[in-house]
């Protein structure tokens, strides 16, 4: 028989994952946002879609939405954006008419320089609490937790971290 005056189970918030995640996430943003933010007035999304054409040259909207991470809507206003500034220029697609290329210009690609070394400077700091073996082994775990995650949520979500 339950006692109807007992507590259900209590969540600790400084213990629950989901919160603890989104701590070390939000903390991570913080310190990467006075690279990209502040001195490049880049939003989340915006350093999203540079770092993106920075590492891959050329990619369509529809290629950096694929895994749920940024909706459709919030890369196309990050390129309308970024296309404004004269950071990203868009090519026809040939091959399907229905999406285009989207390539960064030269000034584009100096802020993905600038940058780049900046935020890999700022994660070397950050991982630098850890031995190079444990390092590994986080890795591993953040990949092992971010598929189980996938799995358990919609597929239509909208990230907001770095």
């Amino acid at each position: 028989m339950k006692n109807e005056d007992a507590p259900g189970p209590l969540v600790v918030l400084e213990h629950f994952l989901p919160y603890r995640l989104n701590v070390l996430a939000g903390l991570t943003s913080s310190a990467l946002a006075q690279i990209y933010a502040e001195r490049f007035g880049l939003s989340i999304p915006a350093w999203r879609v540079i770092v993106t054409l920075g590492q891959y040259e050329v990619r369509t909207a529809r290629d950096m939405a694929p895994d749920g991470v940024m909706h459709k809507s919030t890369v196309s206003r990050a390129v309308s954006a970024l296309e404004k500034r004269g950071l990203v220029v868009r090519r026809p697609n040939l091959d399907d008419r229905r999406e285009e290329w989207l390539a960064l210009t030269p000034e584009g690609r100096a802020i993905y320089e600038a940058v780049a070394p900046e935020a890999l400077a700022v994660e070397e700091r950050l991982l630098s609490a850890l031995t190079p073996q444990e390092q590994k082994m986080f890795a591993a775990l953040i990949d092992k937790l971010t598929q189980q995650a996938r799995s358990l949520a919609p597929q239509d979500v909208e990230g907001d971290d770095a």
